[in-house]
């Protein structure tokens, strides 16, 4: 049996469900890294079996730097209407615009293998995939550009 307040702080951690933490803490007999990691991997399938559908709905982000003489405008689609109104949706498309912004990949495959600037232990793809298993849809990047003056 996983106390509550350890199943709260993994989902403080990987943003999955209370009951995808709980199963993931059982499985790995309580321990956080092992859960984490059982948590990627299952996220992980859940974007192969989704990778295939169409996403045909989605929403332009724009970020310009404080500076302003860095911007970045992103396409970030996904299936339903109903996801990309979601504040977390918009929330992640923001942070992508704003890695694009400061790195400035030239590739939706470079943007992908990049280690994400507010946490280098994941990548983009990393984002993504997570996404993916919180929202239960693709999430694809569509295309990108940079601006810098």
């Amino acid at each position: 049996m996983v106390d509550f307040s350890t199943v709260k702080q993994l989902r403080k951690h990987s943003d999955a469900s209370m009951s995808a933490c709980k199963n993931a803490l059982e499985k790995a007999d309580g321990d956080m890294d092992k859960a984490m990691i059982f948590l990627r991997e299952e996220g992980n399938k859940v974007a192969q079996k989704k990778a295939a559908r169409q996403t045909g709905i989605g929403i332009i982000e724009a970020y310009v730097h404080t500076t302003q003489r860095i911007g970045a405008l992103l396409e970030i689609r996904s299936e339903t209407d109903f996801v990309a109104r979601n504040p977390e949706f918009q929330k992640l498309a923001h942070d992508i615009a704003m890695h694009i912004a400061a790195l400035s990949p030239e590739s939706i495959s470079q943007l992908l293998e990049q280690p994400f600037i507010k946490d280098e232990s994941k990548t983009i793809d990393d984002l993504l995939k997570e996404a993916i298993a919180r929202f239960g849809e693709n999430i694809q990047i569509a295309q990108f550009s940079r601006f810098e003056i």
